[in-house]
């Protein structure tokens, strides 16, 4: 698993490159405020189904878990770390009709046609949660974790979360693990020490679910730096020998800020999964670029290049599955958000992932296809296949 491209850059350009990035990534937006947590009463014709459902906000639940410190000035969660894991319930109105995973926060005078808005919100303790948790649970006895990377804040995640969750028109509450990530561009350090800190609660998370025979499967769904502290969960989980635990896990990376050489030392130390790791990787991943110039140009395992016949071999032997996501739209201008539009996609992820045990045909390098053309292909997407065996 080696990457050339970032080594034609002279060192000024190089500079250069993750000065915009890191601008753009600070410059994209207003960020919203822990306001946008506390919940807003909607008009009662709003409330009820619309002429056209179509036309109707939809509703969508969310279970959050954080070991982010309580902002008790501002109902919401900072950046500091948490001894305990705080737990909440969420009901999010959902604005219809939208084009993209662009997400509008409430103001003042919320607009359900067009924002998203939290319409309910109740925090539990952790038997309460987890009954919660067990109860909306997929019929197939699959649950979602999705766990957020680096530069977000709590209110962030959690509206994200509800987005995907929208959008993927999967049944049942999602669950965000939100670690306390420092929500600022130049907080790179910072998060990743606070991605390290939390494995032991993802852990906990983890298996306090999976201890239910009702859970069959856990898709633990990381994304950037989030992958990264995915792996060092899995990693953990390994060495204290929850064999138990890790078979009911499904591993997927959206654009992992994993260093390629950790990368491969965690893959040793966890051995073989019983359903195999999946990647989601784009080459023009800028937030990447940005991220291997602050590690000293280290490759990251999200800009694999799935038509390097390296990459090809070692995807089948390591037991991967490496999916090219470059031709999915990115709204951040990095194009290292496109998780968020393959959420439409949910579904057939989620079939694969939890349906059945792999086999050797699992694995390996494809593309996925944006266009939606029907082509078989062993991950059940609309796409082709490029590189299994």
């Amino acid at each position: 698993m080696t990457e050339r491209r970032l080594d034609r850059f002279p060192m000024r350009a190089k500079a250069m490159l993750v000065a915009i990035g890191l601008a753009m990534l600070a410059g994209c937006a207003t960020r919203p405020s822990p306001d946008v947590l506390n919940p807003v009463h909607l008009p009662v014709h709003l409330n009820a189904s619309l002429h056209s459902e179509e036309a109707a906000p939809s509703r969508v639940n969310v279970l959050a878990a954080t070991n982010r410190s309580l902002d008790t000035a501002r109902g919401g969660f900072g950046s500091a770390w948490a001894d305990n894991l705080t737990y909440e319930q969420y009901a999010f109105s959902v604005p219809p009709g939208r084009k993209d995973t662009a997400i509008t926060y409430p103001n003042s005078r919320p607009d359900p046609e067009r924002q998203f808005a939290v319409i309910r919100r109740k925090q539990l303790a952790k038997d309460a949660f987890l009954e919660e948790a067990l109860r909306s649970t997929h019929s197939d006895g699959t649950v979602g974790i999705f766990v957020h990377g680096y530069n977000y804040s709590y209110q962030e995640a959690l509206f994200r979360t509800a987005q995907i969750a929208a959008d993927a028109n999967i049944p049942g509450s999602p669950i965000l693990f939100s670690w306390p990530s420092a929500a600022a561009v130049a907080g790179y350090v910072a998060d990743r020490d606070a991605a390290l800190s939390s494995r032991s609660d993802l852990d906990s998370l983890v298996t306090s679910l999976s201890t239910s025979g009702k859970v069959k499967r856990i898709i633990l769904f990381g994304h950037s730096m989030g992958g990264f502290l995915v792996m060092e969960t899995v990693r953990q989980l390994k060495l204290q020998h929850r064999d138990d635990v890790i078979g009911k896990l499904a591993v997927i990376l959206a654009a992992p800020d994993i260093d390629v050489d950790v990368f491969r030392s965690q893959l040793k130390d966890i051995g073989r999964m019983p359903i195999p790791i999946s990647l989601l990787v784009s080459k023009d991943d800028r937030a990447l670029v940005a991220s291997s110039f602050i590690a000293g140009e280290r490759a990251r395992v999200g800009r694999l290049d799935i038509d390097d016949p390296v990459i090809k071999e070692a995807a089948l032997k390591e037991r991967l599955r490496v999916i090219d996501i470059t031709s999915i739209q990115a709204s951040d201008g990095l194009g290292h958000d496109r998780y968020a539009s393959l959420a439409k996609f949910g579904a057939q992820l989620a079939s694969f992932e939890s349906g059945r045990r792999s086999t050797a045909g699992d694995v390996g390098a494809y593309v996925f296809d944006a266009a939606g053309a029907a082509v078989a292909s062993p991950f059940r997407l609309a796409g082709r296949v490029v590189g299994s065996q």
